[in-house]
C-alpha cells in the first residue's frame, strides 16, 4: 500500500508547473515603512545604490499627482534623486537627475523607471523615454546616462543616450512590439561584458548583450523568460551562484499581484521560478477600506507592489524598494515602500 501512495505522490509532483516549491525568498521580507513620500508628486520606480559617502541614494520616477498616474507617467515623469543616512531613511530630496529632453528626439518625454548601478568608477543610470503619446507605448526605448558622481551632472552616452530600441529584424520575437522595449534591468556579467534585460512583446523579458558599457547592445532573437502571463519590472542580480530576475507576477504565474524570483544557470534561459514577494497585506496590517487607490482596480482584496528594486551590499540583497498604486496610509499621492531582507 505504501508503494502505491508513493507512486501517486510522485505522479502528482510530475504534473506541477516548473517553479521552485519553497517560498523562502518571499517569506524573508520584513516591512519597514515608507521609502519616499513627496507632497504633490506621484512616486514610482525607486532604484537604490550605496554611495561612496556611506549614504543610500535613491533614484525615483515622479510626476505631479494632480495628473492621473496614467497617462501622467508617459508625458511628465522625471527622475529625482533622494538621499538617506541609512537604507531605512528618512530620504530627503536632493535634485532632479534626468528629465525628458523636450526636443524632437527619442526621449522627448517621460524619463521613467530608473535603474542605477556603479561600474568601476562610473555611475550608470538607465531609464526609458518616448517621443510622443500619440505613438505610445510602441515608441518606448531604453537610454543610459553616466556620471562620476551620484550628484551629477548626468551625461547621456553616445549622441543622444539611446542604447536599445525595438529590433528591425522581422524574425525577432518582438519585431514591431506593441510596447517597444522598456523597464531596463542591468547586470555586469561575472565573466565580463554587460547584460541588459528588458520587457517587450506580450510582457515577456528579453536580453541584449554588450562587451562595452555604452554599447552597442545586441538583442537576443528570443525572450528569456517562459511566462505565459504578464510579468514586468525585472531587477537583475546574482543570487546563490545563479543569475536572478525579480519581477512582478501580474496575472498569477504563482499568485496574481505578487512577485517572482526567476533563476538561470546562464542568464539566458529563465525557466525556474519561485515566489519573490507577497502582497503588501502579507507584510503589514491595514484595512483595505482605508487605503487610497491611485492606480489599479478597486474592489480587490489585496494591495500590490510594483517595480521591485534591490539594494545589494557585498553582492547580497538587503533591502527592497517598491512603489504601489495603493497608498496604504490613505494619502493624496502614491509613495514607495521599504522592506528588509532577513536571510535565513
Amino acid at each position: 500500500m505504501k508503494t502505491i501512495y508513493c507512486y501517486f505522490f510522485i505522479l502528482l509532483l510530475c504534473q506541477l508547473p516548473i517553479y521552485a516549491q519553497s517560498e523562502a525568498f518571499a517569506d524573508q521580507w520584513e516591512f519597514v515603512g515608507i521609502a519616499v513620500e513627496e507632497p504633490g508628486y506621484t512616486i514610482w520606480g525607486t532604484s537604490p545604490i550605496m554611495g561612496d559617502d556611506g549614504k543610500v541614494h535613491l533614484f525615483v520616477a515622479r510626476w505631479p499627482c494632480e495628473l492621473r498616474v496614467d497617462p501622467g507617467w508617459r508625458t511628465h515623469s522625471e527622475i529625482a534623486h533622494y538621499v538617506g543616512e541609512s537604507p531605512e531613511g528618512p530620504f530627503v530630496f536632493s535634485d532632479v537627475a534626468l528629465k525628458g529632453t523636450g526636443e524632437d528626439n527619442w526621449d522627448e518625454f517621460g524619463a521613467h523607471n530608473p535603474a542605477v548601478h556603479k561600474v568601476d568608477d562610473l555611475y550608470v543610470l538607465l531609464y526609458i523615454g518616448n517621443d510622443g503619446i500619440e505613438k505610445h507605448p510602441s515608441n518606448q526605448c531604453i537610454g543610459m546616462a553616466v556620471s562620476s558622481s551620484l550628484n551629477g551632472p548626468w551625461e547621456r552616452v553616445g549622441e543622444d543616450g539611446l542604447i536599445l530600441a525595438p529590433p528591425q529584424n522581422e524574425k525577432y520575437w518582438n519585431y514591431k512590439a506593441g510596447n517597444g522595449v522598456n523597464n531596463p534591468a542591468f547586470l555586469q556579467h561575472p565573466d565580463g561584458g554587460f547584460f541588459l534585460y528588458f520587457k517587450s512583446e506580450k510582457a515577456r523579458m528579453g536580453l541584449a548583450v554588450s562587451e562595452n558599457l555604452e554599447g552597442p547592445y545586441v538583442q537576443m532573437p528570443f525572450p528569456v523568460t517562459v511566462n505565459d502571463r504578464n510579468i514586468e519590472d525585472g531587477y537583475a542580480f546574482m543570487y546563490k551562484g545563479k543569475f536572478a530576475l525579480l519581477t512582478t507576477d501580474n496575472h498569477g504565474m504563482i499568485e496574481q499581484g505578487g512577485g517572482l524570483l526567476w533563476t538561470s544557470e546562464d542568464g539566458i534561459h529563465f525557466d525556474t521560478y519561485e515566489k519573490g514577494f507577497h502582497h503588501i497585506n502579507d507584510y503589514t496590517e491595514f484595512e483595505m477600506s482605508d487605503i487610497a487607490i491611485h492606480y489599479g482596480p478597486t474592489g480587490r482584496s489585496y494591495a500590490k507592489f510594483e517595480r521591485p528594486q534591490l539594494l545589494l551590499i557585498d553582492g547580497e540583497p538587503v533591502y527592497l524598494y517598491v512603489p504601489s498604486g495603493s497608498n496604504i496610509y490613505g494619502g493624496d499621492c502614491t509613495v514607495s515602500y521599504t522592506l528588509k531582507f532577513n536571510s535565513k
